[in-house]
């Protein structure tokens, strides 16, 4: 099945940290994508902005190397390339001075969407904002791109979005969460709302509980400095998997308009309850085969309280969810790279087939990655003579062998949320208070075990995590979803 391609008008793009290892490994090869496809106009311009002296020539041959070594396109060379290439552009910008911006400003067309990508630390936002309006950059078509972390805590993701709105419109304002633009998130909006089969069960008379997993192979890498000072929740947790968990069980909004889907994750976050400090486990992996060091070695600090891993169970206080519980887990250097959300429903009230049937009971499994899809866990006779014997088999939906042309990679999250700037379409984008209102519930987490001085439990590297995480599970009488690649 081949997607149907609706190419934007022509705009200015500007990003700030042009030479960074996002725009590097993310933004410029999923824009060259867009480009091939026919999505992106040939007349679409690309400013990379960097404190970094580079002429335009020198910015070319590191954005071509950067898409040979990320695109995942093969046949998309050449010409294609070389179009490409003549989109883009290079400043020289001092984000806290005044060097370049006047030329910055020179360079930009007028009458069309400019959008502002900040992939630069958040330090820099309140700078770049401030000297955007300040030489006449901004128009009523002008946005602005936020990349997380948004915010450490409550008080300072209010400071944050108190800077920028300063300067934009909350309309103009796109905090971009990549999980938000991956094919399966998407699908999940469809399959709930989209589906009489499912949505007449999406509710605690039918579901058991939902396990919402994002599990990484890798360790802190050369983010060790910053990770030591957020850990699991702040990094993925507080962002992360509370758009998926608020995607899963929000109601229906009244139409697919931004602000309305956005009010109904908005009331889930709000109606989460507090989370006791026996519902949680944290960890930190420890060194593997001698090959890769320990956490505590990853990040210098040798008596690190920080969590690489962290377990969870929460409650939604409203009436669809009342008594179901969500577990949320996610960690590093597990045994695999996998980010699954199992919708686990009850068992058949009353079972014909009698005790050596066994237990079964359906799952609906949301693949983000790898191998994006969804599949449908459904209980069959096993084939053969000899009795009733039970099995349960799943209906599988994998997007790459349903969907995709065979030999096409899927689409990268970047390419359809920056398109989404362009249009103009928050739908996929976070608003201010909903951040604030995820910090909310956040901070008590964190300030409790700070108070109780918890230190995280250790687990070995390519495990599932430590031994207390199945603990938890064991205690309901559920136990986790395996991961696997």
């Amino acid at each position: 099945m081949v997607s149907r391609v609706i190419p934007v008008d022509p705009f200015d793009l500007v990003i700030f940290g042009g030479t960074g290892d996002l725009a590097r490994r993310k933004i410029l090869p999923g824009l060259f994508r867009r480009f091939c496809a026919g999505q992106m106009p040939d007349s679409a311009r690309v400013i990379a902005a960097a404190r970094s002296a580079h002429d335009r020539d020198e910015y070319r041959r590191f954005v071509a190397e950067a898409i040979r070594e990320f695109s995942g396109l093969r046949a998309c060379e050449g010409g294609t390339l070389n179009g490409f290439l003549d989109c883009l552009d290079y400043a020289v910008v001092d984000a806290r001075g005044t060097e370049g911006w006047a030329d910055l400003a020179s360079r930009l067309s007028p009458d069309r969407v400019r959008a502002f990508y900040f992939s630069v630390g958040p330090g820099l936002f309140g700078d770049l904002a401030e000297r955007i309006h300040l030489h006449g950059m901004a128009t009523d078509e002008s946005r602005i791109v936020v990349e997380k972390p948004f915010g450490h805590d409550l008080a300072s993701a209010r400071d944050l979005n108190a800077t920028l709105a300063a300067h934009f419109d909350e309309g103009q304002i796109y905090r971009i969460d990549h999980y938000l633009g991956k094919e399966t998130v998407q699908n999940l909006m469809a399959v709930r709302f989209g589906n009489m089969l499912f949505e007449p069960l999406w509710n605690s008379q039918y579901v058991d509980h939902i396990q919402i997993t994002v599990a990484e192979t890798v360790g802190v890498g050369g983010r060790g400095e910053y990770y030591d000072h957020a850990g699991a929740m702040r990094d993925m947790v507080q962002n992360h998997l509370m758009q998926l968990l608020c995607l899963i069980a929000m109601e229906p909004p009244a139409k697919f308009d931004p602000d309305a889907v956005r009010d109904e994750k908005l009331k889930v976050i709000r109606a989460l309850d507090p989370v006791e400090p026996h519902h949680i486990v944290r960890g930190q992996y420890n060194a593997l085969d001698g090959e890769h060091p320990g956490y505590r070695e990853a990040v210098g600090n040798p008596r690190s309280s920080t969590e690489s891993f962290i377990v969870m169970k929460t409650h939604i206080s409203n009436w669809r969810w009342a008594g179901t519980p969500f577990y949320l887990r996610t960690g590093k250097r597990l045994v695999a790279r996998s980010s699954v959300i199992s919708v686990m429903f009850k068992d058949a009230p009353h079972s014909i087939f009698g005790p050596d049937a066994g237990r079964h009971a359906n799952v609906l499994s949301i693949r983000l990655q790898p191998n994006e899809g969804i599949t449908l866990q459904v209980t069959i006779k096993e084939p053969g003579p000899g009795g009733m014997r039970l099995i349960d088999v799943p209906l599988d939906m994998t997007f790459a062998d349903a969907l995709g042309p065979e030999g096409e990679d899927p689409p990268d999250a970047y390419e359809r949320l920056i398109m989404d700037v362009i249009r103009g379409n928050q739908t996929l984008f976070m608003r201010g208070d909903e951040v604030e209102a995820a910090w909310a519930w956040t901070d008590p987490i964190i300030a409790g075990w700070q108070l109780r001085g918890e230190v995280p439990k250790p687990y070995d590297s390519g495990s599932t995590g430590p031994g207390d995480a199945d603990l938890l599970m064991k205690r309901d009488h559920r136990a986790w979803r395996g991961i696997n690649p």
